[in-house]
């Protein structure tokens, strides 16, 4: 947990999102006062300051579009979370193709018909709900992570061979989620981190990017804190996910009986963040609570 933390009122109107064993609790410094900014069209908004129309800063990649990214790793965090704890009728799977396949509308025609011939396997036995992520390489290839629950199965075991032969283009790797105790927070930094032997030194330097150092399988290595995210095209989805995968509900109110809810636990992880679009400016913190480490 980060020894500082943003000091919120008791009075503050806050978010709270409950999702099974995790309870974040997000306070937004221009939700409790007058936001500034407002959208006139998709090129042009008015500062209420001011007066002044201006234009909007246009982006070519996602990493210049950093906040509309965080945006959408902060909902894929929630649907996973919310669906995803690591029962053994779970599964996680890595699906990689044999050749350096850069071709995205191929990449989700494939994993569509992966996903109809994974359902017709056991068709008779479980539905099968899933959120399917993809992952850009810096050679330019692509990879795909998917989160399977076998809804009628009290667990799930599919050897890797057939599991491959399923996948038909390459490789899986199947990972158990079991020990994982926020699947969504595990699966994203994954998505957005990269090993810094893997990416540009000068593009680390120029873009201020966090290194940081991690163990990972026992070895520990430098990691950069979103190294991956310029990789990621404008406007790709990078999530898909069935009928059955649920949003959590997501309620208002006031700090003080958002902590009732919570107890007496402190937080496991707390962080605040600085927005700055053009002339629109706002505060961000998070409380995140998680009963199996109490």
């Amino acid at each position: 947990m980060e020894n500082k933390r943003y000091p919120i009122s008791p009075d503050s109107i806050v978010t709270v999102t409950e999702m099974n064993h995790l309870t974040e609790i997000q306070y937004m410094e221009k939700m409790n006062n007058r936001i500034n900014i407002k959208k006139l069209n998709s090129d042009e908004y008015v500062s209420l300051d001011t007066g002044e129309i201006k234009e909007f800063e246009k982006t070519e990649n996602r990493s210049q579009s950093y906040n509309s990214l965080r945006q959408t790793f902060k909902r894929l965090r929630y649907l996973i979370n919310n669906n995803f704890v690591g029962n053994k009728n779970e599964l996680f799977l890595t699906l990689t193709y044999k050749e350096n396949m850069q071709d995205t509308k191929r990449l989700y025609t494939d994993l569509n018909k992966f996903i109809k011939r994974l359902k017709y396997r056991f068709k008779d036995k479980s539905t099968i709900d899933y959120i399917n992520v993809v992952e850009p390489q810096a050679r330019g290839a692509w990879h795909c992570h998917v989160l399977l629950r076998f809804n009628e199965l009290e667990k799930i075991f599919i050897p890797n061979q057939e599991m491959a032969d399923i996948w038909g283009h390459g490789f899986v790797t199947l990972k158990s989620m079991n020990e994982v105790d926020n699947i969504g927070a595990y699966l994203t930094a994954y998505l957005a981190d990269v090993e810094l032997k893997d990416i540009d030194v000068h593009f680390v330097a120029r873009n201020k990017l966090k290194v940081v150092e991690k163990e990972i399988s026992g070895q520990k290595k430098k990691i950069v804190k979103g190294g991956r995210l310029h990789l990621y095209p404008t406007g790709m989805n990078l999530y898909r996910k069935s009928k059955g995968i649920k949003p959590p509900e997501r309620k208002k109110m006031k700090y003080s009986e958002a902590i009732k809810k919570v107890g007496s636990t402190e937080p496991h992880f707390t962080k605040d963040i600085q927005i700055s679009i053009n002339d629109f400016e706002n505060t961000i913190a998070y409380e995140q609570y998680n009963s199996k480490r109490n």
